[in-house]
C-alpha cells in the first residue's frame, strides 16, 4: 500500500463530470485530455456517475495516496470533490491543491477568481502553480433522516434562491440544464415562492426577524451564472458575507434584476447587508427554509453557518495572469 501512495503523489486526480455544462463534460473530455498530456502533466481521470459520487471518489482516491485535484466540472462538482476532502480522514485538508477547469453551465467560483473558459488557457494557469488559501463555509442543516453537516466554498442560498437551484437541479439531472433554464426558473420561480418568516442571528445578534424573499451567505461574491449577490465578500477574510431580500413586491423584484448582476441592489429599501463569524437561522414553520450550497440542493432549516479561515488550496491565476484570462 505505501509503494501505490508514493506512485500516485505526484499524480494529478482528475475528477470530470460528464453532466456539466448539459454533457459538455463529456463531449469535450477528450480536447481536454489531450491539452493535458501537451503539458505534460501525470494524471488519471475518473468520471462521476451520478450526484454526490464525486464526494466518495475523491475520498477514496485521497485514501490512495492522491494529494492534488482537477476538477473539471462546474460549481456543484467542486463542491462534491471539496466536502469529499473533508470526508476523508487520510490527510489534513490544508495538504490538498484543487484546481479547476471549468465546463459548467455557471461556473461562479471560476468567475471570482477570472480563471478561463478556454481549457489551454485553464490549463496555462494550473501550470503556472499559483496558490491561493481561502476560506471554507460549514453548514448545518437537516432533512427527513436529522442533522447533517457541508461545505462550501462559494455562496450558499435560501429561500427563492434554492427554490431556482432546485428547479435547475432537476433539469440538469435530466440533462437539460443550461444558462437559459436558469433564467427561466428565475422569472416562474418568482411567482411560485411564497415569502418566508426568518429568523436570522449573526454573531449572536438577531439582525432581522420578518419575511424573506431570498438570502445568501458567501465566501465568494457571484452566484447564478454571474449574479453579484454577495458583493462585499472577501474569501480569505475568515468572515461569511450577508445579503437578505427582505419580502418585496413582484414588480419591485422584476424592475431590479439588473442590479444583481453588479452588486448596485443591495442598495435598494428592501435590501440587509451583514457580515460575521456565525449565522443562525430558524423559520416559522420550522423546516420551511430550504437550502443549496454552490447550487447544490441539500435541506431546510433551521441551518447554522459557521467559517474556516484560509482552509483549502486551490490554485488560481497569477495576478498578472488574472490580466490577460478572459
Amino acid at each position: 500500500m505505501g509503494e501505490l501512495k508514493n506512485s500516485v503523489l505526484d499524480k494529478w486526480l482528475v475528477v470530470v463530470n460528464p453532466n456539466a455544462g448539459s454533457r459538455k463534460g463529456e463531449k469535450d473530455w477528450p480536447m481536454i485530455k489531450e491539452h493535458l498530456i501537451k503539458k505534460n502533466f501525470s494524471f488519471e481521470s475518473f468520471f462521476t456517475e451520478n450526484r454526490n459520487h464525486a464526494i466518495k471518489l475523491t475520498a477514496d482516491k485521497i485514501s490512495e495516496g492522491y494529494r492534488k485535484i482537477i476538477v473539471v466540472g462546474g460549481d456543484g462538482t467542486l463542491n462534491e470533490v471539496v466536502n469529499g476532502v473533508y470526508l476523508q480522514d487520510t490527510c489534513k485538508a490544508e495538504e490538498m491543491i484543487l484546481a479547476m477547469i471549468p465546463v459548467g453551465t455557471g461556473n461562479d467560483w471560476c468567475r471570482m477568481y477570472n480563471i478561463p473558459k478556454k481549457y489551454s488557457k485553464a490549463i496555462k494557469v494550473i501550470r503556472k502553480g499559483y496558490i491561493f488559501t481561502q476560506d471554507v463555509g460549514f453548514i448545518k442543516y437537516h432533512d427527513t433522516d436529522g442533522e447533517h453537516e457541508r461545505y462550501f466554498v462559494n455562496v450558499s442560498g435560501m429561500g427563492y434562491d434554492a427554490l431556482v437551484a432546485q428547479k435547475t437541479n432537476r433539469l440538469k439531472d435530466k440533462g437539460k440544464g443550461n444558462t437559459f433554464s436558469y433564467l427561466l426558473n428565475i422569472f416562474t420561480g418568482l411567482f411560485q415562492y411564497k415569502y418566508t418568516p426568518f429568523q436570522i442571528e449573526v454573531d449572536g445578534k438577531e439582525v432581522y426577524n420578518g419575511r424573506v424573499l431570498s438570502m445568501n451567505l458567501g465566501i465568494c461574491k457571484y452566484n447564478g451564472g454571474g449574479m453579484k449577490q454577495v458583493p462585499n465578500a472577501i474569501p480569505d477574510d475568515g468572515l461569511l458575507d450577508i445579503t437578505i431580500i427582505k419580502a418585496a413586491s413582484k414588480f419591485n423584484i422584476i424592475k431590479n434584476v439588473a442590479k444583481l448582476y453588479d452588486g448596485s441592489f443591495i442598495k435598494l429599501r428592501f435590501v440587509i447587508t451583514s457580515r460575521g463569524k456565525e449565522c443562525r437561522i430558524v423559520s416559522r414553520p420550522q423546516g420551511s427554509v430550504y437550502l443549496e450550497a454552490d447550487g447544490e440542493s441539500l435541506g431546510h432549516s433551521p441551518l447554522v453557518f459557521t467559517v474556516r479561515q484560509k482552509a483549502l488550496r486551490f490554485i488560481i491565476p497569477t495576478p498578472e495572469q488574472g490580466d490577460q484570462t478572459m
